[in-house]
């Protein structure tokens, strides 16, 4: 496995070069995404009236973003009348203290963790265990990545980047014996690792990929179960959700739960949806004593005041991922954030900066794929241009602002178009092969080191014009 998984947002285009010359990594980006898209499409198509369900999600993620603070306030409320604790991090360092004084608080030393972007995205593994808490995640793939020093290259598959044989060298060293590299041998020995590990465990910790601000109900989506067991066993239960992932009502959830599993995996329900409503009540068998949801802005409500507000109607199911040609090409770690792939694209420079990403409103063929695969129909291409319009603005960039001037005043000037395309004509003939460039000159050398340029037309539209008057 090739060590492009180290690179770091500020050398994408060093880490998409290495993503591009690993076969390896192409053979499983082609045959994961090819498989997640197929069964994106069939589920759309197997669900009646898709389009128009989609189209409602859309509009219950606008209101729910229009009334957003009415909504953290509900749901707050609601959390608490059940027996819950709530806690606001308006930063991913008061979101990472506020976890690691639950845990010390309540004397935790083992965690369990499901599968959370949101955890990822605050860095809060070091942070607990920084402070003494053993972590482990235990979503299989997420185990595997942690397991090797890594960051998840998918939001469905954070392990795509493995192949059997590198995940029975990385478990083998990490257990100290000697592992076959066959799937169903591999995933036993993680079944085993992991059940000891929720044995020991005292903190739970997830995400949520639904908060129902009516009843103060945690949603969480999984296909392995390791939900269920990192709420269930251990006595503490800690959520970390963005703010955004807020709905008003329960009613509005089966909208929710069509789209996410087609969106994500193409099935038609995730195999296991665990809805938690506070912690265990009296009278109860299972859950944990204590609850606690944090809300998480992290420069959230800094993008709700913007033009990208949309991006927040992200319900993080993978589907652009798999749509998008770059992604498909690169992976996500060239992406150097959390988010990765066209939605990626976006989140992170907004939750970053953009001068910080300065490539990754860039790495789109604005083809409209991940729009149309996107549960909610969050128009990616459109921010990506206002991201690259702010960029602009920003640091203009000299040689492109005299480039489109000249070109301004070439145009305004009859006489200088007409010898300015004679030129061009005279000039790129002799690099023409049937009728296509294969190495441009100066400037655009980058377009041809991948692409071969058109060559100018032997007659200029005017000429042919003058000719048929």
């Amino acid at each position: 496995m090739s060590n492009y998984a180290q690179h770091e947002h500020h050398d994408f285009l060093g880490a998409s070069a290495q993503a591009l010359a690993d076969p390896t990594l192409q053979q499983a980006l082609v045959r994961l995404t090819d498989t997640l898209l197929a069964g994106n499409r069939k589920g759309y198509a197997a669900l009646a009236d898709s389009s128009e369900l989609r189209d409602h999600a859309k509009r219950i993620k606008e209101h729910t973003l229009a009334h957003l603070d009415q909504y953290l306030v509900q749901l707050e409320a609601s959390v608490q009348r059940l027996g819950g604790k709530v806690h606001w991090a308006a930063t991913a360092d008061e979101a990472r203290k506020i976890v690691v004084e639950i845990a010390q608080k309540a004397n935790c030393k083992h965690a369990v963790k499901s599968k959370s972007m949101t955890s990822e995205e605050i860095h809060l593994n070091p942070a607990l265990e920084a402070a003494g808490v053993e972590v482990t995640e235990t979503d299989f793939g997420e185990f595997i990545i942690q397991v090797a020093g890594e960051r998840p290259s998918h939001l469905v598959a954070p392990a795509v980047h493995h192949t059997r044989e590198s995940v029975a060298r990385v478990l083998s060293k990490h257990l100290g014996q000697q592992l076959a590299d066959d799937p169903k041998s591999l995933a036993m020995t993680g079944r085993r690792v992991l059940r000891e590990k929720f044995r020991q465990a005292d903190l739970g910790i997830t995400g949520a990929n639904f908060a129902i601000a009516e009843t103060g109900t945690v949603v969480l989506v999984t296909n392995e179960g390791n939900g269920r067991l990192t709420t269930t066993c251990p006595r503490v239960h800690v959520a970390i959700m963005g703010i955004e992932k807020v709905i008003p009502r329960f009613t509005d959830l089966p909208v929710f739960l069509k789209l996410l599993a087609r969106g994500a995996t193409g099935q038609t329900l995730s195999v296991y949806t665990t809805i938690i409503t506070g912690p265990r009540q009296a009278g109860e068998y299972d859950g944990a004593e204590e609850f606690h949801l944090v809300l998480l802005d992290n420069g959230r409500s800094k993008v709700l005041a913007t033009p990208f507000r949309e991006s927040l109607q992200c319900i993080r199911c993978g589907a652009c991922l798999n749509a998008c040609p770059v992604y498909r090409r690169i992976g996500g770690h060239a992406y150097g954030g959390v988010y990765s792939g066209p939605i990626g694209s976006i989140l992170t420079p907004l939750y970053d900066s953009v001068e910080e990403n300065p490539h990754l409103p860039h790495a789109s063929s604005l083809c409209g794929a991940c729009q149309s695969a996107c549960p909610v129909k969050i128009n990616i291409p459109h921010m990506l241009i206002g991201l690259r319009e702010l960029q602009h603005e920003r640091e203009p960039n000299r040689w492109e602002r005299w480039a489109y001037g000249l070109w301004s005043a070439v145009l305004q000037r009859p006489w200088a178009y007409r010898w300015a395309l004679w030129a061009a004509r005279v000039f790129l003939k002799r690099r023409a092969t049937n009728g296509w460039i294969a190495q441009m000159p100066g400037p655009g050398a980058e377009w041809t080191k991948i692409r071969d340029f058109p060559a100018p037309a032997a007659q200029s539209f005017r000429d042919r014009w003058k000719e048929l008057e």
